[in-house]
């Protein structure tokens, strides 16, 4: 079983929403990985705007948050500074705030992985020059 994983939003989506294309696949990495899950309040903003629309959907995820299952593991305020420069850095890109918050979490647990969709954490460094290990399927 992993353990420390830190989970973005669109597998948090694809979880709670059985009509996502990688629900399934979700399903089946979370299996294998020991909870709770780690993630940050940008993911939990995005994921609750796009669930928006699916009956229960907010629900779950506050759920999720409230059964412990997810752990909002760190406080935007105290790492602003780096949340800005990580945007700055990466604004050709372009990096998304949950994006910035996410790669400071990874420094924050250096041990974990983080269960993602999007590629650009292919590009994203934690510590401006180590890779950050991901969790993705592999036609992505």
């Amino acid at each position: 079983m992993k353990q420390r994983v830190i989970i973005d939003t669109g597998p948090l989506v694809a979880f709670i929403n059985r009509r996502e294309h990688l629900h399934t696949w979700v399903i089946n990495t979370l299996a294998t990985i020991e909870q709770p899950l780690l993630t940050c309040e940008p993911v939990i903003v995005e994921t609750c705007f796009l669930l928006r629309n699916i009956y229960g959907g907010q629900d779950t995820v506050m759920s999720l948050l409230d059964e412990g299952k997810i752990l909002i593991s760190m406080c935007l305020s105290e790492e602003a500074a780096v949340i800005k420069e990580l945007l700055q850095q990466y604004q050709s890109v372009p990096m998304s705030l949950a994006d910035a918050c996410l790669v400071k979490m990874t420094q924050l647990y250096p041990e974990s992985d983080l269960l993602t969709f999007d590629s650009d954490f292919r590009i994203y460094r934690k510590n401006r020059n180590q890779l950050i290990s991901v969790i993705m399927p592999e036609n992505l």
